[in-house]
């Protein structure tokens, strides 16, 4: 098959986002499948953009990368953008990628990934230019996600992108869902539920693994002998972490001093956090910037004890993070405040604790729980590594997305 691949946040494993359209298009390459990828190239070191020029092509792993020179390319830069910008942005980053990809070789099947909502305007379009079948990737729920987590109000925007999405849902031949919730609301609009296939996040089990040393990240980030949690990922409105320093400041107020709190990535609400932990005089939280690539921070991750998936408590839950993943491959304990499918998944399968997310001090209880029993922490995080081998694997998921893709084709 030659796929066009949209996909506004690529990047490789040099990179410091999330790589599953990465890691599946390495995949479809390497079974003989022709994968063009159109990424931005602004805000990109992996891939910039020619000076003067539309956009730019590279080749990365038999991945043909075509990188514009519209909006932006790393999802932490734009949690700084107020909302307007950022949805200008996406909108820019729209309309060039259906300029640039009508020059582009026809291909068999066009295959966008949101987020942003809008990268699916793009796909649809370039789908009925070339007269093609359109894929479409749901990562989250839009609006319904930014609505439930408080970022957007508006009525008016509210109902705007509810219509574009039932719109692009529409227009598309198939839709993958990363999460059982994200189907359940994509069927909610009006969709057969026979036209969704769910594929969640994946684990890059060769990437982040158990047997890593982590002992220069712990003594880079001062982490001694105390018990280490690590959040790692973007610092926005969404992801709530000033739940953690409450958790931070209630350990602080019991006097334990033997755990530590590792808050490593950037992003909007980053300064803030920051003054929050200052106010509070907590000496038990570690601010650090993003890792300058994945292998990195597989290392830093290795380095600690547990993971903290965290998110902004909220009505509806449907996420699916790359971090959680990322935890369980390198088998650590996860604790996540998010119910519905990913707590639960954690809880069932006995690797980490699921956490009250109305509650910092269930955090501090679980914490407190774990760093004094090192057999059970031990058990978890194998437990952790197990169910990503056995469920999450890259290489199943990236197979499956294959034959979405495939019986697109066929059935054109």
């Amino acid at each position: 098959m030659r796929i066009l691949y949209i996909h506004q946040y690529f990047a490789t494993r040099q990179g410091r986002t999330g790589t599953r359209s990465y890691e599946f298009g390495r995949y479809l390459a390497g079974r003989g499948h022709e994968v063009t990828m159109m990424t931005s190239g602004l805000a990109n070191d992996q891939f910039p953009v020619c000076r003067g020029e539309p956009c730019c092509e590279y080749e990365t792993d038999g991945i043909q990368v075509v990188s514009i020179a519209a909006a932006y390319n790393d999802p932490c830069a734009g949690t700084a953008l107020s909302g307007w910008r950022r949805m200008l942005q996406f909108h820019q980053f729209a309309r060039a990628a259906s300029k640039v990809g009508r020059g582009l070789g026809k291909p068999d099947v066009v295959f966008a990934t949101h987020t942003p909502l809008t990268v699916g305007r793009a796909g649809a379009d370039l789908g009925r230019y070339f007269g093609v079948p359109f894929v479409f990737e749901v990562r989250d729920l839009w609006p319904e996600a930014l609505v439930n987590v408080g970022a957007l109000t508006n009525p008016i925007v509210i109902w705007w992108l509810r219509r574009m999405a039932q719109r692009i849902y529409g227009q598309a031949r198939h839709i993958v869902a990363l999460s059982p919730g994200m189907r359940d609301g994509i069927v909610r609009t009006g969709v057969p539920s026979e036209k969704v296939t769910v594929i969640p996040n994946a684990s890059d089990l060769d990437l982040f693994r158990p047997d890593l040393d982590g002992s220069a990240w712990r003594e880079r980030l001062g982490l001694g002998d105390r018990f280490a949690a690590i959040y790692f990922g973007a610092m926005g409105l969404a992801n709530g972490l000033e739940y953690v320093i409450e958790a931070a400041r209630v350990l602080a107020q019991r006097g334990n001093d033997r755990i530590v709190l590792v808050l490593c990535g950037s992003g909007g609400m980053q300064a803030e956090l920051q003054r929050r932990a200052r106010g509070y005089g907590l000496t038990n939280v570690v601010f650090h910037p993003p890792a300058p690539d994945k292998e990195q921070m597989a290392r830093l991750v290795a380095g600690c004890d547990v993971c903290l998936t965290i998110y902004r408590a909220a009505k509806e839950h449907s996420w699916s993070p790359n971090k959680m993943f990322d935890a369980l491959a390198a088998g650590k304990p996860v604790l996540i405040n998010v119910p519905g499918w990913l707590g639960e998944t954690i809880e069932k399968n006995h690797c980490g604790r699921y956490v009250d997310p109305g509650r910092p001090e269930s955090l501090a209880e679980a914490l407190e729980e774990l760093s004094s029993d090192a057999a059970l922490c031990r058990r978890m995080g194998e437990n952790a590594r197990a169910l990503a081998e056995r469920q999450f694997d890259r290489r199943i998921l990236a197979a499956q997305l294959e034959q979405v893709l495939k019986n697109a084709v066929i059935h054109e």
